[in-house]
């Protein structure tokens, strides 16, 4: 009972997350997968100006199967926070913020309204905001505000989606009634806006400054839900999208692009979380790219498992960084693996799986993705680009090992070291299952996701040789090649590790330029001129004319003869006129 009442809203809301899990897995999945068939519940509020406002609900197998993921994935992050966010005083504020983020999440799943995935999408950020600045210092509130002002411009271009929609009377965007100019500009505004969300392409600083958060948000929020809410929007509606080419074709170019940056500075960065979270980020510009391309069933495929080896990757390194007293810095952890050997362990396991391992989860749909990039060909640049932006997944995957598993350790005594408690084993084995036979699982009860494409011996070859690649880096990093390495990017590393100047574009220009720009608008504006002309200056007259208007009535004579007189020089100005 002790335990209830210290720890009783995660204990409870990870079971029912979980039986909400099995639940979906159990009638959703073998009723709505199983058959391929799709339901529509629509509920009607009134008819107002020859436009439908309705709440529809969409039951399919992505909204089920990403339903179920989500619910399994914030049941474990539950499960995890037990005993990570033990000794909190606000636990249940904290939980109640997760249990919002869920329900956000699952109201822009299962509604394809745009008027209604608004809600959610705005629950999404407000909610991750006050995640993000939990600790409330100095980092997590600059992060926090740089996370909700690209988040908001997101928000403002689905408004002007939905006030352009207008024009058809149709909420529901999505099925492919877009072909003119006009339409051409709603699917520029909605992939534009999922990709604030999804942090590609000049909106990528926020997403590693999200990682103020505390670790159990920062597994919920780069897996499932916030960051693939942008990836989940462009899926949904890709009806209308693939009537217009050149967005899809810009999309995939700067997918690529995202792919290629992230895993490029994920190889220079030093903080463990953060090497994750770019690890995110060139997942999400692989998702992009696979959208891009004509392949969204992969796409949102390749989504599916990502969020069960990324969430597991982050409690890992979670349970680590917890258990050494807080320490994430990867010059100083290293040795990890005689300590605690069940994190490290399942840590190497999600490592593994993220390199796209044979008979992992991670395999299937990175196979896909790479076998169907060569069927539908888009030029030598835009392949070379994919494949070694794929081929740095197994370099940052070793980095992440060599920070966190191997290598020398060069922090303090054990003095503050903690050994892993039941429930962050529970909730680690919860997700090793998943990573382990998600991929398999997914592709026995759906048929659409298995490769019936045929490529060529070289091809193969090539997808071999990109998925072993980054065994190259661990050859340099043992046979003691450092200097060779330094030596030549030595050059380009300033560059590389500062992810392609994206905080500078993205961050300070949002963060920066516009709070600047805000601050001079309220002294020029707000405390300026408006100020004069508006509230200030229509009080100033008033109070100049309540003063005359006392002065008039205040009973003295020589004020009455001289009204008078002026009055009766104003009378003969207009008759003699």
């Amino acid at each position: 009972m002790e335990i209830l009442k210290l720890s009783g809203a995660p204990l409870l809301s990870s079971i029912f997350l979980f039986f909400l899990s099995v639940l979906l897995w159990v009638f959703g999945v073998c009723g709505v997968v199983g058959t391929g068939e799709s339901y529509v519940v629509e509920w009607q509020f009134f008819y107002l100006c020859s436009v439908d406002w309705t709440m529809p609900i969409m039951i399919d197998y992505i909204s089920v199967v990403f339903s179920c993921f989500v619910c399994l994935i914030s049941g474990s992050v539950s499960l995890f926070s037990v005993s990570y966010m033990d000794g909190e005083v606000f636990l249940r504020r904290f939980m109640l913020l997760i249990m919002a983020f869920v329900g956000s999440m699952n109201l822009l799943i299962f509604v394809p309204s745009m008027v209604s995935i608004l809600l959610g999408w705005d629950g999404l950020g407000i909610v991750s905001f006050a995640l993000v600045i939990y600790y409330q210092n100095k980092k997590s509130l600059a992060a926090g505000m740089l996370t909700v002002l690209v988040n908001r411009i997101g928000d403002a271009l689905l408004i002007l989606c939905i006030c352009f929609l207008v024009n058809w009377g149709e909420w529901r965007f999505g099925y492919g009634m877009f072909f003119d100019s006009f339409g051409v500009l709603i699917c520029c505004l909605v992939v534009v806006g999922g990709m604030t969300k999804s942090a590609q392409i000049p909106f990528s600083a926020w997403l590693p400054a999200a990682m103020a958060a505390p670790t159990p948000v920062s597994a919920l929020v780069h897996s499932s839900t916030l960051v693939t809410a942008g990836v989940f929007l462009i899926i949904r509606f890709y009806g209308s999208l693939v009537e217009n080419e050149l967005v899809l074709t810009v999309l995939s170019k700067l997918g690529g692009l995202t792919l290629l940056m992230a895993g490029l500075s994920a190889c220079f960065e030093v903080d463990l979380k953060k090497i994750i979270a770019l690890s995110t980020l060139s997942q999400l510009g692989l998702m992009m790219f696979t959208i891009g391309i004509g392949y969204p069933v992969i796409a949102v495929f390749h989504l599916f498992t990502h969020a069960l080896f990324k969430a597991l990757l982050f409690l890992c390194a979670g349970s680590i960084i917890h258990s050494t007293g807080d320490t994430q810095d990867g010059r100083i952890l290293g040795g990890i693996g005689n300590l605690l050997p069940f994190s490290s362990g399942c840590l190497v396991l999600s490592s593994v799986v993220l390199c796209g391992m044979p008979f992992l989860s991670g395999f299937y749909s990175k196979d896909l993705i790479l076998e169907e990039a060569f069927v539908c060909f888009g030029g030598w640049f835009e392949v070379f680009v994919l494949l070694v932006g794929a081929g740095l997944s197994l370099v940052y995957s070793l980095r992440i090992l060599l920070v966190g598993v191997f290598g020398q350790s060069f922090g303090s005594s054990l003095f503050l070291f903690v050994v892993e408690s039941n429930f962050v084993v529970a909730s680690i084995i919860v997700l090793s299952v998943g990573a382990i036979m998600g991929g398999w699982l997914l592709q026995s009860v759906w048929v659409v996701v298995n490769g019936f494409d045929l490529v060529s011996v070289f091809s193969k070859v090539i997808i071999g040789f990109v998925t072993f690649f980054g065994l190259l880096y661990s050859s340099l990093k043992f046979l003691g090649l450092g200097k060779l390495k330094r030596s030549f990017v030595g050059w380009l590393k300033w560059f590389l590790s500062s992810m392609w100047f994206m905080n500078m574009i993205s961050g300070s220009l949002v963060a920066g330029v516009g709070l600047k720009s805000s601050t001079l608008m309220h002294l020029c504006l707000d405390a300026g001129w408006m100020e004069i002309l508006g509230g200030q200056g229509v009080f100033e007259v008033l109070r100049g004319g309540v003063k005359f208007s006392y002065l008039l009535q205040g009973g003295s004579l020589l004020i009455f003869i001289s009204g008078f007189f002026n009055f009766l020089v104003f009378l003969g100005f207009i008759a003699f006129q």
